[in-house]
């Protein structure tokens, strides 16, 4: 078995058979139709397996994919699809049917031919002639294979380390995204280089969820299935994640940040909800696991009592909580994209899942990595092979590699800034300890500094907020003309609502909830617990909480879920002014776009807190 894909509540299984006919005839398909060496493909869906088919059928053809997110709106789309030049696109459903059609409709795609799509559903009634159905393009291929039956294995000889292999768009936190190309050579090296400081096994199962045009999911999905057998599974919607995880419970995962934290906060949620019984045993029972981290940490090997101890705990109240999240088997477990905090990093421990931090960047790929036997609390491990490191006199991260990219898609400029000196810039701020292990601090650009020098990093300060069961999100505010650090705070609405209804606190809606003086007190105490963890100069002073969440289909986050500070703190301006000023409440009024590209307003009156 190769793929299994759970399809109306039955896991469907593809053995490395059918995964290869799949590909070969929806390669032969794409040719039929005119697709040719050199053209570009786009992909619009979720984690599917016609996705990575019509990748490596693109590939097999000489072609170059890209992919878009599924929940990207119609202008984004119309950018990567123009920018790229595809001539082909494949999607994944109606609604994605529905973006192309209507972008198309303007005139604003006219290089494409074909769009294809894997879901039938709902467009039996469409005539549109560009439109055509996988199956009726991987019937064209099966004609094909008939008549030129080298064909397939033919155009795939021809294929060249140095080749274009695929564009990846950046998340575009500062823009527009940029298309990074990536060679083969540079794919397929980044992957090794990942693998041979953790090894992937025949065995392994992985759960396929986060974006296929992320690169780290390229690695640890599609090429740990090719390089080395790994049975990649597709979950039913992105809805049924959390259950297909359990059903599957992977020996390989890769979350981002923002999930590990999800998981982190509802854990806590969890327990915080229990009878008073199964708290008390939880909160014994991370006492002693806290402790034993902490020695092993150390260096220092538990004594044969809290050895035992952390046994019976792991017995009766750990492993039942890995399970409830699918994480009973989990052997490798990685985190990429923006950091992760220490707090969320030492809970997984606790619990018996060491979180491995990858550093890289799609450009450079993989810059450092932790391994089984080699890791540090709050770093992101030493430089992988053949990744050369150094400093800047600012602080930036500079590296020498093999495998970088081949540069930005109709960008030469943009590619040329890249690099100083030969050296390529990661844009990060890091510095190493006296053990070699690189620690990363933040974005470059995003480092902040108050008025009376004093320097700090946002993205640190948030991932702490993060780990509160009652904060999904903070937006940490501060500059050269601000006296002190604010944040704008989003509430867990799940799990304040809970806390408000068994403290009798009345509430309506979000808006209603995140402004109640309770709820306001509450997340107050949850900066204070933050503040002793930082700097005097550094600590929170102000903060609101915002009356709606932070939506990436109103440009607030990337489609990876990063913060487009810039964007926020225009958007916010008058709040932010506000919380910098001696008003102690103000009048919002924050336009909003649904997923149907309606647009609208959501006002409310956002109070301001004071710590001392």
């Amino acid at each position: 078995m190769a793929m299994r894909k759970k399809e109306f509540g039955i896991w469907r299984e593809y053995t490395w058979k059918d995964y290869y006919e799949k590909v070969k005839h929806l390669s032969l398909g794409l040719i039929t139709l005119g697709f040719q060496h050199g053209d570009k493909l786009a992909i619009i869906g979720d984690n599917n397996p016609e996705w990575f088919w019509a990748e490596l059928a693109a590939q097999a053809a000489g072609g170059i994919p890209t992919g878009i997110v599924s929940s990207c709106l119609p202008a984004e789309v119309e950018h990567i699809v123009k920018h790229s030049d595809s001539t082909f696109v494949v999607v994944q459903d109606q609604e994605q049917v529905d973006k192309v059609l209507r972008i198309m409709s303007e005139g604003k795609l006219p290089l494409v031919k074909k769009v294809i799509y894997w879901d039938p559903k709902g467009l039996a009634r469409y005539e549109d002639t560009i439109l055509m159905s996988f199956d009726e393009v991987l019937k064209l291929g099966q004609e094909l294979a008939t008549t030129q039956r080298d064909l397939f294995e033919q155009n795939t000889a021809q294929g060249k380390a140095e080749d274009m292999s695929i564009i990846l768009y950046t998340s575009g936190t500062t823009g527009l995204p940029k298309g990074v190309t990536m060679s083969y050579r540079c794919m397929i090296g980044q992957h090794m280089a990942t693998t041979s400081l953790n090894p992937i096994y025949e065995t392994d199962e992985f759960l396929s969820f986060t974006l296929p045009s992320w690169i780290n999911e390229q690695g640890n999905a599609l090429l740990s299935g090719l390089a080395f057998g790994q049975i990649l599974n597709f979950p039913e919607s992105l809805d049924t994640v959390p259950d297909n995880f359990i059903e599957i419970s992977p020996h390989v995962v890769l979350y981002g940040s923002k999930i590990w934290e999800g998981v982190t906060s509802t854990a806590q949620r969890k327990v915080l909800e229990a009878p008073f019984l199964n708290r008390l045993a939880y909160r014994w029972a991370m006492r002693i696991g806290y402790k034993v981290a902490d020695l092993k940490d150390r260096g220092v090997r538990p004594n044969i009592l809290l050895r035992i101890l952390y046994g019976l705990v792991s017995l009766a109240v750990f492993r039942p909580l890995k399970s409830k999240h699918g994480l009973q088997r989990v052997r490798l477990a990685y985190t990429g994209g923006a950091i992760l905090g220490p707090d969320v990093i030492k809970f997984f421990q606790v619990l018996g899942v060491d979180i491995r931090q990858l550093f890289g960047l799609t450009e450079g790929g993989l810059i450092s990595a932790e391994t089984v036997q080699d890791k540090k609390l709050g770093s992101v491990g030493r430089p992988v092979p053949g990744v050369i490191l150094r400093l800047s006199q600012d602080g930036e991260i500079l590296l020498k590699t093999s495998y970088s990219f081949s540069g930005y898609y109709k960008a030469p400029e943009a590619t040329q800034k890249m690099y100083r000196d030969g050296w390529l810039c990661t844009g990060d701020a890091g510095y190493f300890d006296d053990d070699g292990y690189l620690f990363f601090i933040d974005r470059l650009e995003d480092m902040r500094q108050i008025a009376d020098g004093t320097r700090f990093s946002p993205q640190y300060i948030e991932s702490r907020l993060r780990f509160s069961p009652y904060i999904s999100d903070a937006f940490v505010l501060g500059g050269k003309e601000r006296n002190f650090v604010a944040t704008i705070i989003n509430i867990n609405f799940d799990s304040v609502g809970n806390w408000a209804e068994t403290r009798h606190v009345p509430y309506t809606t979000f808006v209603d909830l995140s402004q109640k003086p309770e709820v306001c007190q509450l997340i107050r105490q949850e900066v204070e617990r933050v503040n002793r963890l930082l700097p005097e100069r550094s600590r929170i002073r102000r903060f609101v909480n915002l009356h709606k969440a932070f939506d990436p289909d109103e440009a607030e986050l990337t489609r990876t879920m990063k913060l487009r500070r810039t964007f926020m703190e225009d958007r916010y301006r008058d709040l932010v002014e506000a919380v910098y000023g001696e008003q102690k409440e103000l009048m919002v009024k924050t336009p909003v776009v649904y997923r149907d590209g309606r647009k609208g307003e959501v006002s409310a009156l956002i109070k301001v807190s004071s710590l001392s």
